[in-house]
Order: structure tokens, then sequence, then C-alpha cells
């Protein structure tokens, strides 16, 4: 025996090719990640209404299994049985694509999410690259949907929805210039690795208005309240998913979670050093597992950021579209191009993340 494992089996996996390996490992690794993220989407739900219900002095769910735990379960199987119709006039194989376009890229971009320093699906150097690519391929997904169903309130609902993603995923990326700045690499695990030995090592502090805007710009781009003008029922009905039913108006929900669930984690990875312990640096703890990073820190902070998603929506009301706009293109942008620069200057003088910079 070896450790567990029974000694054949071990024999036979030294026997197979590196490649059949490589692939086994690898497929092993995706549908860890990929049964993860689909159960904290669906759970997303639930902890949604509790939360949003608490602050509101309501119950939420509490029917469907103890405490309601079961409620997302139930949901997916009433969006499953429920018809899904295409409208007549409507381009039948991009209506029915668009979803998929939608919730592909939120789920392909955690290849590249380092869990803690040794699980992740693809280490590969341009993973920063990687993570802007496919974020903003989900505008698409969108832009087709309202276009594809050949109705006037859902095509006005993608233009909008379009135009906002588009504004902030400008402002996102200029905030990943400066993590990139602080970091010095494009690979995730090693900006991660940069953040190492404690809180005031983290990106957070040297900057805290690139975090500010790259949050907010996550919460406006995955079009959550008070950002949420392209579903505003009050004007236009629902927004680019208005003629969706059943299983396919379910992949855009799944989509919106899992874009909430990526950009925590995201932002946890950014600013506030991935699976790093915030108390990585209290030497006083010894030895104490509080100091070791591990995925339980990266999961604690992610859960901090979605309840920071649900309870915007439950404290602000809906923002104005021209407010929104003017947000992203007169305030972010040029506070991120302006912090980029102040970058600059702490590099030159060597101060923050750039103090141990030899010369």
């Amino acid at each position: 025996m070896t450790g567990l494992i029974p000694q054949f089996l071990v024999d036979i996996w030294d026997s197979l090719p590196p490649m059949v390996q490589y692939v086994t490992v690898s497929s092993f690794k995706i549908l860890i990640v990929l049964i993860g993220v689909i159960l904290v989407v669906a759970y997303s739900t639930y902890f949604e209404r509790k939360v949003i219900g608490s602050m509101q002095a309501r119950v939420g769910p509490n029917r469907v299994g103890p405490m309601g735990l079961l409620q997302p379960f139930a949901d997916v199987f009433k969006l499953l049985f429920k018809e899904v119709i295409i409208p007549s006039e409507s381009n039948r194989f991009l209506f029915v694509i668009a979803p998929l376009l939608s919730l592909i890229p939120a789920l392909a971009t955690w290849a590249v999410i380092p869990m803690n320093d040794t699980f992740v699906i693809a280490d590969i150097n341009a993973g920063l690259l990687y993570v802007l690519a496919l974020t903003s391929v989900g505008v698409y997904g969108v832009i087709l949907a309202g276009w594809a169903t050949n109705s006037k309130y859902a095509f006005l609902g993608a233009m909008r929805s379009a135009a906002q993603i588009v504004a902030y995923e400008i402002a996102m990326g200029f905030a990943l210039v400066g993590v990139l700045m602080a970091g010095g690499s494009l690979n995730l695990g090693d900006i991660v690795e940069a953040q190492s030995g404690g809180v005031s090592n983290w990106f957070l502090v040297p900057l805290f208005p690139l975090f500010l805007v790259y949050w907010i710009s996550g919460v406006a781009e995955t079009n959550r309240a008070p950002f949420d003008v392209a579903e505003g029922e009050s004007e236009i009905v629902a927004g680019f998913h208005v003629e969706y039913s059943g299983v396919a108006f379910a992949l855009f929900f799944l989509a919106e979670y899992a874009n909430m669930v990526l950009i925590a984690a995201l932002t946890s990875i950014f600013f506030f050093g991935g699976w790093a312990s915030p108390f990585e640096g209290w030497t006083f703890l010894g030895d104490s597992f509080l100091r070791e990073g591990s995925f339980v820190w990266l999961f604690a902070k992610i859960c901090m950021f979605m309840y920071t998603f649900f309870w915007l929506r439950a404290t602000f009301p809906r923002y104005r579209y021209d407010q929104i706009m003017r947000l992203g293109w007169k305030v972010f942008i040029p506070v991120t191009i302006v912090w980029i620069a102040v970058e600059g200057v702490m590099a030159w003088m060597k101060v923050g993340p750039w103090s141990g910079l030899a010369g």
C-alpha cells in the first residue's frame, strides 16, 4: 500500500502515457471546480433571498427542505419543466445559442483561478489576459439575445446593457493594469504570491482607488442593482431576456450569478491576497493554522463580497442610465489613469509593492 491507495492502482497509473495522465488529472480538476461553482451559484440565490429578507424583516425561503435549504433545487426543477417558447419571428439559432455565450465564458474563466498554491486547472503565464478576454466575451450573449428575439423591448435592453458593460469593462481593464504593475506578472498565482506577508502587503492598501473602481465596475458589469437598468421592469419589461422562458432563462440567471462569484473571486485574488491568510504576518500566533494560506481563506473572501452584492441590492435604488454612463466614462476611467501614473511614481520611489526592488 502507498498511503491509502493500493499499490496495484499506483502501478497502473504509472504505466499510463503522460498525456493520458495529464488529461485525467485536468478532467478531475475541471469536474471539482465546475461542481463547486454550480453549487455556490445555486445557493447564492438562496442566501440572497435570506439576506435581503433579513434586512427587510421577512423570512425568506423556509418551506422546501429544512430551513428552506432545498429551495434552489426546487427552482431548478421548475425551470427545467417549464416550456421554452421561441418567438416565431426570431432567429432560432442565435436565440438558442445566446444564453450559452453568456454562461460558458463565466465558467471557462475558472480555468486559471488558483484555489491555493497548488490547485489550479491551467497555470498559464498569461492568466490575466485570459481573464480579460473571456470576461469581455459575455457581452456577445447579451447582444445576440436582444437582437435574435426580434423584439424592440429586448433589443433596447441589450443595447443599454452592452453600452454599460463596455464602459465598465474599460475601467476594469485599466484597474488590472495597476495590478499588473504591482504584481509584476500576468500569472494569477504570482500575483497572489506578490501579496504574501500579511494584510499590509495586500494590493488593497497601495491600490485602494483601483480596488473601488474594479469592485463597483464588477457590480455594474454583472447588471446587478443598483446598476440593473438593463432589466428595469418599469422601463423595458425585464430587458434583453424578456422573451426567454424555462431552461433558456435559467441559463441567463445562472450566468449572472456565476459572474458574481467570478468577480468576487477575482477581486479577492487581485486585491485581498487570494488564498493568503490575513493573519500571515502575526508572528505571535506561532505555527497556528490561522497563519497558513488555504482555499478556506479564498472562499471566506468570496463569501464576503457575495454578501456585499446582496447588501447593495437591498440598500440602493436603481440609478438612472445617464448617471451610470457618466460614472463609468467620466469618473472611473480618469481615476484609473491617474492612479496608474501614481503607481509609476511609487515604483520610481520604490515604495509599497516595489520596496523590495534592487537598484
